[in-house]
């Protein structure tokens, strides 16, 4: 069955319909359209997969699908323009033209942490950029893989269309040829992806993850830092890619930082002692007890209570780089706070470990800024908050290195479905200096005009 859809899809793209503009942003209205109309069952599948609220549905989910639409229909007529570029003078007279087309048939392959988000941004750039897709939502949150294949079910599956299922789904969509593959997940099945890939030269996308540092400075502004890293780490019960995973936070100023974190954890999460309704849960048993392993009761300075695959939020203070909370992304409401000194050595230490997703800084010291900015390897990240670089339409989304490789968002997305064709147009007259023979004259000009004596 899946290799039937691929074949449709693959001759759907080759008769050439999807490149027509106005089909594009026909299409992207389309998705809009069946995004908004099934909202109240877009909200019900993520309390049931999550217990999820409606707030951060809309906020770090339905909402950023829709603007990421929203952006492509405003701009997707000036991306699609050829740019015309110069030529040089060895070609004279000539022009040169960057000619973006699609890829052809692309796979997209979702995580469980934010399924509709990071399911349905990718194919905003899939579709503006002209090709087909397949769809494959993460299977940990069934509800809302359920509710994705509906709001695609507006198109044609020789277009677009969702493929659920587990291992044996994935296993065979891998085993198809696509024209590109778009993988958001974990390192190890993103190796995999890669290797499947590799068979057919496909290119590969991969947003990957990895343990994310939040460093706050003895500069730092402690309330603001305490407030941002509270939201940003407890966000979807820390099952976020681009969560602070741990804090580097000085000596000097963590003993204040942990106090106004735990405050603000209180404020955010906690009536009457008692912890929010709206708390998302831990995805499954499996996960959960994961999470269990990683935390030192030794260590713990605040939270830890649970109920059903509800993990109240963690806070663990003097770890160290060799405990167990630090061996692995945590992706779970676990916060380790990690002391340090000299900020010279941190950076150090950083830069010889695996490059993180995302990097964070709380502080003033413009030197230390520039220091992180210029030295440490990182996909993106903030100065004095975390995580809302995502947020921005102008700042491209995406890792490095064991984070993953390629980025999207905004304009980006359509460059990411789109393959750049260099055209140069030439005119009749030219020089012969090209064509054999050659002899001594025109090898002492050549190396003159390519300034090779």
């Amino acid at each position: 069955m899946i290799q039937d859809i691929v074949k449709n899809q693959r001759e759907y793209y080759l008769s050439g319909e999807t490149l027509d503009i106005d089909f594009r942003l026909t299409q992207l209205k389309k998705l809009r359209n069946s995004l908004l109309q099934n909202q109240q069952e877009i909200y019900d599948a993520f309390m049931t997969d999550y217990n999820k609220c409606e707030f951060d549905v809309v906020s770090t989910e339905l909402g950023m699908v829709v603007s990421e639409i929203d952006y492509m229909l405003a701009h997707l007529k000036k991306l699609v323009k050829p740019r015309k570029v110069r030529s040089n003078l060895i070609n004279f007279p000539s022009r040169g033209l960057l000619v973006s087309e699609p890829y052809g048939v692309a796979l997209i392959m979702s995580p469980w942490n934010y399924p509709l988000q990071l399911a349905l941004a990718p194919l905003v750039g899939a579709i503006a950029g002209g090709n087909t897709a397949i769809v494959k939502p993460g299977n940990y949150a069934p509800e809302v893989s359920k509710i994705i294949k509906k709001i695609l079910s507006v198109f044609d599956e020789k277009y677009v269309t969702a493929v659920l299922g587990g291992r044996d789904s994935n296993a065979e969509l891998l085993d198809q040829r696509f024209d590109i593959i778009f993988f958001t997940g974990g390192t190890v099945v993103g190796k995999l992806v890669m290797e499947k890939a590799a068979k057919n030269l496909t290119p590969v996308i991969l947003e990957l993850g990895g343990k994310s540092p939040c460093i706050v400075d003895n500069d730092a502004d402690i309330e603001l830092a305490a407030k941002r890293v509270a939201w940003g780490k407890y966000l979807n019960a820390g099952q976020t890619c681009v969560a602070p995973d741990y804090v580097l936070v000085h000596k000097d100023v963590k003993n204040e930082f942990t106090k106004r974190l735990i405050l603000w954890i209180e404020k955010y999460y906690y009536t009457d002692g008692k912890i929010t309704k709206n708390f998302t849960n831990i995805i499954n048993d499996k996960h959960f007890e994961r999470l269990n392993g990683l935390i030192d009761k030794n260590k713990v300075v605040y939270g830890g209570g649970q109920s059903g695959r509800l993990l109240e939020p963690v806070v663990m203070s003097d770890v160290k780089r060799e405990d167990a909370v630090m061996s692995e992304e945590i992706f779970g409401p676990i916060l380790p706070l990690l002391t340090f000194e000299d900020f010279d050595t941190e950076i150090d230490t950083l830069k010889r470990l695996e490059k993180p997703l995302a990097l964070y800084y709380f502080g003033a010291n413009k030197t230390h800024i520039e220091k992180i900015t210029k030295e440490v390897s990182f996909g993106g990240g903030c100065i004095n908050d975390v995580i809302m670089h995502l947020t921005s339409e102008t700042l491209p989304f995406g890792g490095v290195g064991f984070s993953g490789t390629g980025s999207y968002h905004g304009k980006k997305s359509y460059e990411t479905f789109t393959h750049q064709k260099s055209v140069l147009i030439k005119g009749k007259a030219e020089i012969n200096l090209k064509y054999p023979p050659y002899g001594d004259k025109k090898l002492k000009f050549i190396k003159t005009f390519m300034k090779c004596k």
